[in-house]
C-alpha cells in the first residue's frame, strides 16, 4: 500500500480545547483515522495498553506531567511515531532528553503549516517503521526455522545415525516433495522423535 493511501491512527493527548480544535482541523479527511483525543498521560497509558497507534501526539504540558517518559516510552516501546508540542519556556530543556530517542518536536506557538509538515513527517516515519517491523519479523522467522532445522537434524543424527549432511539433505528434500517449509518438516521430526 503506498504511504499516501495509508490511513493512520492518531492518539491526541492534550488538555487544551484550544489547541484539539486546531489540531482536529488538520487530521480530519482520509489520511487520518481513527483520531483518539484523551486529557491526561494516565489516559493515554491505559489507551495505549488497549490498542496501537500509528501516531502520537503529545500537547504539553498536561494535568497530570510533562509526558516525557510517555513519550520515551512510546517510542521505544511501540512503531508508532510521537510528537511533542512545547512551550517555547520548556523547549531547550526538553528537546535534547526526548529527540535522542525518536520523538520529534516541535515549539509552540506553531503554525498550521508547520503541524502539517509535521504530520507528513510522522507518517514517512511510521512507513519506515514499518518497513524496519517487517525485516525484523522475518528475521526472527528466519532464526526459529533454523533452530527447528537444527534440532531436527540432531534428532535425524541421533536417532536415525544420519550424517549431519544427510540429516540436511533430508529435511530440504521434505520440504520440496511436500511443498511446505523446512520448519513444517523440522516440527514433524521433532514431534516423532523429539522426547
Amino acid at each position: 500500500m503506498e504511504a499516501t493511501q495509508r490511513v493512520y491512527s492518531v492518539l491526541l493527548v492534550s488538555s487544551s480545547e484550544k489547541f484539539n480544535t486546531s489540531l482536529s482541523a488538520l487530521l480530519q479527511g482520509s489520511r487520518f483515522d481513527p483520531v483518539r483525543a484523551v486529557e491526561s498521560i494516565g489516559s493515554a497509558q491505559r489507551e495505549i495498553l488497549e490498542r496501537s497507534y500509528d501516531i502520537v501526539l503529545v500537547n504539553s504540558p498536561l494535568p497530570d506531567e510533562v509526558g516525557i517518559e510517555f513519550a520515551i516510552d512510546v517510542c521505544s516501546g511501540s512503531s508508532a511515531a510521537a510528537l511533542m508540542f512545547l512551550k517555547s519556556d520548556m523547549y531547550g530543556e526538553i528537546y535534547p532528553k526526548v529527540t535522542r530517542h525518536g520523538v520529534l518536536t516541535l515549539q509552540k506557538p506553531t503554525s498550521s503549516q508547520m503541524v502539517s509538515h509535521a504530520l507528513s513527517w510522522l507518517c514517512a516515519v511510521r512507513e519506515r517503521l514499518r518497513r524496519l517491523e517487517k525485516k525484523t519479523v522475518s528475521a526472527q522467522e528466519k532464526l526459529e526455522e533454523i533452530r527447528f532445522v537444527n534440532r531436527a537434524k540432531w534428532l535425524l543424527i541421533e536417532e536415525l545415525k544420519m550424517t549431519e549432511t544427510d540429516a540436511h539433505r533430508y529435511i530440504e528434500k521434505q520440504a520440496m516433495d511436500q511443498c511446505i517449509s523446512k520448519k513444517k518438516v523440522a516440527e514433524r521430526i521433532i514431534k516423532t522423535y523429539g522426547s
